[in-house]
């Protein structure tokens, strides 16, 4: 099982049970690893410092328990942001509308990275709006997604119109 799998599998029921929703695990760094969990409130209210606080000190337990590693590690808690990475399928229907940022392992017509209008996925085939014309690919074949930041998030964020 990939490390990954393994904090998740390991800090995940717990987080859910907190009003929380794991959004991604990242591993980094080669002698001290750093574990990232990035997380956002299953009410979708923005995240706060003691949210993460609160992650962190479930997470940094269940982890001392787990005991994935070999010698130290850091653990980083964050929220998703402005810029969110897409990662899992529900994302591209939660997101229908708003502009992202696609890279592809495969090509399609001799490009893998597209940026465009995300108009939702059915099964397992998401549709994005790019330069006018829709482009569809499957959810396997993404290497990596994320929402772009725009002025208009920020407004809309800040209560603006």
């Amino acid at each position: 099982m990939e490390l990954t799998e393994t904090i998740t599998k390991a800090v995940e029921p717990a987080l859910t049970s907190m009003g929380y929703e794991l959004v991604r695990v990242a591993i980094i760094g080669a002698d001290i690893k750093t574990v990232q969990i990035m997380a956002e409130r299953q009410d979708r209210k923005d995240m706060t410092v003691d949210d993460c606080e609160k992650i962190s000190q479930t997470a940094s337990a269940l982890l001392d328990v787990a005991d994935p590693f070999n010698g130290r590690w850091v653990l980083e808690v964050s929220s998703p942001g402005i810029d969110r990475p897409l990662v899992k399928p529900a994302d591209y229907d939660r997101f229908k509308g708003e502009e992202a940022k696609v890279e592809l392992l495969n090509d399609i017509d001799g490009r893998k990275r597209f940026k465009g209008i995300l108009k939702g996925i059915h099964g397992t085939t998401i549709t994005m709006d790019f330069e006018g014309q829709d482009i569809t690919f499957d959810f396997a074949d993404i290497a990596k997604a994320k929402l772009t930041f725009k002025d208009e998030t920020l407004d809309n964020k800040k209560g603006k119109k």
